[in-house]
């Protein structure tokens, strides 16, 4: 690794791995928590090629690093051993913000850790779905049972991942949460629907008719398929982790290590086969019925809003709402509409990233466009949306128009995919129907590729403005360079009282090491972003957010000094690592008050990271509201 010398340095002069307690990293440094800090070598720290400087805080012996310190962080912490984790153990983001941030914040915590995998498997059903339609492959074959077990595996087994992501997610304990999910899918659980006579039957006549098999001390079970099911396993996990920790504060230390998980699973499991399960289920089978039903009344609408808007859900994170409506699919329908009425935007991103290729004199721009074609052709969007398509803006409206186009063509072919797969030409396999093989919906894929396609590059060539809007940065910064003009302003992100930078109590940033800048004392808990770009850091404790703004300055704003202590509290954050912002848009909201009475000071450090392509002009006035000028760049 590119830091293995330093990381093995900084560990012998904090005293050695056996001196360590514990470290996290923040957005600059590493913060250790050593047995004896007079152990620590902390002048030959502050000299070594690599760390800015050292600060003791809180408790909390930190080295500063820079920007660079995740990648510093990974190296510390497989030399000394130390477990590697996220930055700080943040409190959930689930309690904060509104009730969209915290389901999508859920629905990501809870998805993401398994995508590459859920993906994975997939895409080989995917695949052996179509070796078996070209008579490739032998439905009866051992072949084609082995490959089959290997993607369908998962997906039957699914709750068991979740239940380990969703107790992580929720606070518990992991492998708790695998156990319980193991109840709900153990095959061998007597009473399973189909094997015999019903006791008798619950709710008779209504949609929610339900035999009843077994009973658990006289209670009636009314007993599911919770094979490939997504919310009984989630809100079954939710309520372990909270019991989880309930019983941890009374249970004494000498048997809790065993009577904790014990009792846990005693409450947890019964109550989720008697409770959490049917009723989850029922509202599993009502949200797939109701996808189904608004897609069946009118398809080609549902693909124009899908298709069209999918990458704009993409850059709010409003995609993770629809995965376990799609996963939801699978299990209840056998099939899913959702992920198949989005499956053009990616060809009609690589369409449009493709004529501004061909169009544009930029050699910058050409490099860029190649590899984003590829990523997009495969489905990761991400490097061509972000770095071309939303910067020249016309071509990414024109990738909306196209995919929407696209969709509602998907709908109109009634294109369903039959597996959870990948996107971009991973997905088309899914679309294989298990029965018909290669039908007219498979081939209705096909047609709205060509036709989103073909529309997104014709609209991008020759209405793009490939060549008069933003051809190449680095060459308009160098002629307003040459013409001595500002290439750009830094609004101020706050009201309030203006610092010099060299006169707050952190050492780090005050010395300009982490970037030059002002400091401002708060009055109003709310920050706005100082420019126009993308939201290039976000910590996941929410008190620190870094801008790449659009003519490549990266902004850093640290509200108030240590607060990464409070693990996000008192902090609620209205956008996402990634996303786009605007000057002026709310970012996040913090309580005055409340960290104050913490013990923070909420001196605010902004700081152009990138210092050393500019040169930086403060404002001279004492007190700014926001959107007032706070910092002039000029290339050097």
């Amino acid at each position: 690794m590119k830091y293995d010398q330093l990381a093995k340095d900084i560990i012998e002069n904090v005293g050695g791995k056996e001196n360590v307690n514990s470290v996290v990293h923040c957005i600059t440094r590493l913060r250790f928590k050593l047995k004896d800090e007079g152990k620590a070598n902390t002048d030959v720290l502050k000299n070594m090629d690599g760390v800015v400087t050292v600060m003791k805080s809180g408790g909390q012996y930190q080295v500063v690093i820079g920007n660079h310190v995740p990648d510093v962080y990974k190296a510390v912490a497989a030399e000394g051993g130390f477990q590697s984790s996220s930055p700080v153990d943040a409190e959930d983001n689930s309690k904060k913000g509104n009730l969209l941030n915290r389901f999508i914040d859920m629905i990501s915590g809870i998805f993401t850790p398994i995508l590459g995998v859920l993906v994975a498997a997939g895409m080989l059903k995917g695949f052996t779905s179509l070796f078996v339609a070209i008579k490739w492959l032998d439905q009866q074959g051992g072949t084609y049972q082995i490959l089959n077990a290997i993607g369908d595996g998962l997906f039957y087994f699914l709750p068991i991942l979740l239940g380990y992501t969703a107790m992580k997610k929720f606070g518990g304990t992991p492998f708790l949460g695998v156990v319980i999910a193991m109840a709900l899918v153990y095959p061998a659980l007597g009473g399973i629907p189909g094997t015999h006579e019903p006791l008798y039957t619950l709710f008779k006549g209504t949609m929610f008719e339900s035999p009843v098999y077994i009973e658990f001390f006289g209670i009636p079970v009314i007993l599911m398929t919770y094979a490939m099911s997504v919310i009984p396993i989630i809100v079954a996990a939710y309520f372990a982790a909270k019991l989880e920790k309930g019983l941890s504060k009374v249970i004494p230390d000498v048997i809790k290590t065993f009577f904790v998980p014990m009792i846990t699973m005693l409450i947890i499991v019964p109550l989720t086969f008697i409770i959490i399960g049917p009723i989850a289920t029922w509202a599993s089978q009502l949200l797939g019925q109701a996808t189904v039903w608004v897609y069946d009344l009118s398809p080609v609408i549902a693909g124009a809003f899908l298709g069209g808007f999918w990458l704009v859900f993409v850059m709010f994170g409003l995609h993770w709402g629809l995965v376990p409506v799609a996963i939801n699919n699978f299990a209840v329908e056998g099939f899913d509409p959702i992920l198949a009425l989005i499956f053009v935007h990616s060809f009609a991103l690589a369409a449009a990233i493709l004529a501004i290729w061909i169009k544009t004199k930029s050699t910058k721009m050409k490099s860029l466009s190649a590899p984003a074609i590829i990523s997009a052709i495969f489905g990761v969007t991400e490097p061509g949306m972000y770095g071309i398509a939303l910067p020249l803006k016309k071509p990414f409206i024109f990738t909306l128009i196209s995919s929407a186009i696209g969709g509602a063509l998907l709908g109109l072919f009634g294109t369903k995919g039959y597996t959870m797969a990948g996107l971009g030409v991973f997905q088309w396999p899914s679309f294989i129907h298990p029965e018909e093989g290669l039908n007219t919906a498979f081939f209705g894929s096909i047609i709205a590729v060509v036709v989103g396609s073909v529309l997104a590059f014709v609209l991008t060539y020759f209405f793009g403005g490939i060549n008069k809007n933003q051809e190449d940065i680095s060459e308009i910064k160098e002629s307003l360079t040459k013409q001595n003009l500002k290439v750009e302003t830094i609004v101020s992100p706050l009201n309030g009282e203006v610092k010099k930078l060299a006169t707050i109590e952190d050492a780090a940033f005050a010395s300009g090491a982490l970037g030059k800048g002002v400091a401002i004392e708060p009055t109003e808990g709310k920050l706005y972003a100082p420019v126009s770009g993308a939201v290039s850091v976000l910590f996941p404790t929410n008190h620190a957010i870094g801008i790449t703004s659009d003519d490549g300055a990266e902004i850093l704003v640290h509200i108030g000094l240590d607060t990464v202590q409070l693990e996000g509290k008192y902090f609620t954050v209205h956008t996402s690592q990634g996303s786009r912002v605007e000057k002026g848009q709310l970012l996040i909201e913090f309580d005055i008050n409340a960290i104050k009475e913490a013990g923070y000071s909420l001196t605010t450090p902004v700081v152009v990271t990138n210092t050393d392509n500019y040169e930086i002009a403060p404002t001279s006035v004492s007190v700014v509201k926001s959107q007032d000028t706070l910092l002039e760049l000029k290339i050097k």
